[in-house]
Order: C-alpha cells, then sequence, then structure tokens
C-alpha cells in the first residue's frame, strides 16, 4: 500500500457551507452510487492508497480564518459555549468540534471531545459535521479507526450536499486495492465526482483527467480541458502541468504554444518538478517556443536539486554552451529561485499526496470487459 503521510484537515463550520448544501440538493449523489451493500462490506476499502482523509469546503484552506462566519456569538464563555452545544445548539457543537479538533481559542486539542461534539450535530445531519465525524473515524482520532463508519459517514454527508465528503468516498474507491474493485465502484466514483465538481477543484481535475485518459467515461478532450484549465486557474500546480499539453497539442482547445509556457511556467514556480523538467526541456529544444540555452540551464539546475532524473546532465551539458558571465547569473538565478506553492497546491499535497493523478493512472489496468 502507497501511504503519502496525508494531513488531515476536518472543517470549520458556518451558514454559508449549508447554504450551499442547500442550494445543490437537487444534484445530490444518488442511493444507488453508495449502496447499503457496498458500505458494510467497507472494510475492503481499508487498503486505500490514502491513510488520511481529509475535508474542506470547496478545497478552502484557510480554515483559521472562517471563523467568522460562525453564527456563534463571539462573547460567549467556554461554558456557555458548552452548555448551548448540550442544548441542542447546532452551531456551537460544531464550533466545539472544531476548538477541540485544532486547539484553538484556549482550548487543549482533545479529539474524543471533538469527536463527540461532531456526533451531536451529526445527529441532526449536518453535513460539515458527518464529513468531519467520518474523517475521525478513518483517521482513528479520538476513536478507533472504523472504515465502516467512515464510508457511512462520508455517504450521508455526500447525500446531503457535501462535495467534499463526495471526493473523499470517490479518494477511497479509487485508492483501494485494484483486486477489491468492481465497475460499479467506478460508475460510483463518477457520480461522487460529477457532485462535487461544483465547488471542489479537486473533483474538477480528477473528473477532468478521467476525461482526458478516456478512463471509465468516454474521452472527451472538451470536457477535460474545461475542467483542468478551471482547477488549473484556481493554482493548482498539477492541473497547470497537465492543461499545457492541451495547448501543445490542441486538445479542446486550439494550440497555443504561450498559453503552454504560461502554465507551465507558474506550476514550475510551485516546485512542481515535471513543470521545471518540461519547460527546461522547451527552451533547449526551441521548436514550440524560443530557445533559450540560460533559462533552460536555470530550470535545470533548479531541477537537480529535487533530484529528477537526468537534470544534472542535462545542466551540465548546456553549462558547455554558455559564456562565463551568462553561467555566473543564471547560476545565481537558481540560487535565488523560491518555489511559492499556492494554498491551493499545499492543501491537495498535504491532503492527498504529491499527484493526484495516481488515483486515476494506478487504475488503468483495471479490465472492465471482465469485471461485473
Amino acid at each position: 500500500m502507497r501511504n503519502f503521510s496525508l494531513f488531515l484537515c476536518c472543517v470549520y463550520v458556518y451558514s454559508a457551507f449549508n447554504a450551499c448544501a442547500q442550494s445543490n440538493s437537487s444534484s445530490l449523489v444518488s442511493s444507488s452510487s453508495v449502496d447499503t451493500q457496498q458500505i458494510s462490506n467497507s472494510d475492503k476499502y481499508s487498503q486505500t492508497t490514502t491513510s488520511k482523509i481529509t475535508s474542506t469546503s470547496g478545497d478552502a484552506v484557510e480554515l483559521f480564518e472562517q471563523e467568522a462566519n460562525s453564527k456563534t456569538k463571539k462573547n460567549l464563555t467556554l461554558d456557555e459555549l458548552r452548555q448551548n452545544a448540550l442544548n441542542g445548539d447546532t452551531d456551537a457543537q460544531l464550533d466545539l468540534g472544531y476548538m477541540y479538533l485544532y486547539g484553538v481559542k484556549g482550548v487543549k486539542v482533545d479529539y474524543t471531545q471533538a469527536l463527540r461534539f461532531y456526533q451531536l450535530a451529526a445527529e441532526k445531519q449536518s453535513a460539515v459535521a458527518l464529513n468531519n465525524l467520518g474523517s475521525l473515524y478513518f483517521n482513528g482520532l479520538g476513536t478507533k479507526v472504523d472504515y465502516k463508519k467512515a464510508m457511512e459517514c462520508f455517504e450521508q454527508a455526500a447525500h446531503l450536499g457535501s462535495n467534499d465528503a463526495a471526493v473523499n468516498l470517490a479518494i477511497i474507491y479509487l485508492g483501494a486495492d485494484s483486486k477489491n474493485k468492481s465497475k460499479q465502484d467506478f460508475d460510483k466514483v463518477f457520480y461522487l465526482l460529477n457532485q462535487a465538481k461544483k465547488t471542489n477543484n479537486s473533483a474538477k481535475f480528477l473528473l477532468g483527467y478521467a476525461y482526458y485518459t478516456g478512463f471509465f467515461v468516454e474521452r472527451d478532450y472538451i470536457k477535460a480541458f474545461q475542467l483542468i484549465k478551471a482547477a488549473a486557474d484556481a493554482q493548482y500546480d498539477e492541473a497547470q502541468l497537465v492543461l499545457a499539453d492541451f495547448y501543445i497539442d490542441g486538445l479542446g482547445t486550439p494550440k497555443n504554444y504561450n498559453r503552454a509556457i504560461q502554465y507551465l511556467d507558474a506550476a514550475a514556480k510551485q516546485g512542481n518538478s515535471e513543470a521545471l523538467v518540461r519547460l527546461a526541456d522547451i527552451y533547449t529544444d526551441g521548436e514550440l517556443y524560443t530557445k533559450d540555452i540560460k533559462k533552460a540551464y536555470m530550470l535545470y539546475n533548479v531541477a537537480s536539486v529535487l533530484g529528477v532524473d537526468d537534470a544534472a546532465e542535462n545542466r551540465d551539458e548546456l553549462e558547455k554552451e554558455l559564456r562565463i558571465n551568462d553561467l555566473l547569473q543564471v547560476q545565481t538565478e537558481a540560487e535565488n529561485y523560491k518555489f511559492q506553492p499556492s494554498d491551493l497546491t499545499a492543501f491537495i499535497r498535504k491532503t492527498f499526496g504529491k499527484s493526484l493523478r495516481t488515483y486515476i493512472d494506478s487504475n488503468q489496468t483495471f479490465d472492465f470487459n471482465t469485471s461485473e
């Protein structure tokens, strides 16, 4: 089992999310997409490639800043907040769940208490609480690991409109051991990602990449381009990397090498090693874009630090073509090159791993013709 050493982040409750969940009620996952029989056999998904499941509202990552959106009065003492929660105030229950989970506002981290208050809110069918509760069960925080309960919570939350729970379920299905998968599992992944794509950039990229590869959906470059571009414009580095190929090959959009370079450059600046090398190759060849040995050398030099295969060799080969003054200049530029991953990129890396593509690519050997 691959282990991406992922990071758990549960959502802070706020009224905007509830409004979103209600407004999307017409597009909820159908009961057949994650059926009761499948949930009851959820132990087979315990071998998912992700060891932790997370949740945010539409990939929002400024979690601690979202407290301002809470309905709970700010001048309440902890005892008053707890009393309100015990009296059935859902907002207070979610506030306390968040506070105990992260150890904020003078409260020490206490996963058991976080679980307790999320359970109370979940009893009132709070999509946020159910999703976060699923994360706690999946990761064994405040309780023993329980994949069956985790998946039940995610399924209920997705049914109530939580797009983040839908992504969590999709990731679990995609990450499960290939020998345990069925065609119906991939049908569920499609329904879940199709629901979540409205607000969740991870879902946009995953579904777009599925359309791009033609895996579990019919290949459609136009849909793929639109979805992946949306994630790229939200500053997800892997989407920026993949989108460059659409502009280079004219898939779902007219060819535009300038655009391809712009997106590759954006991904490279976020520390995407593939983008660094791809951009360096283009500057070296001079076929798709103006040849620039100095830029190519600098990018290979940076990529070599990341341990990218052949980057150091390519750099050293180009060094023979540079004058000493130019060489010293680009070496200084490489030394000063600082990666600045976006909030979205940093969140996805911590949550689901370095690459979302692996969740699709690792399933490419699945035989839909022999599976029931």
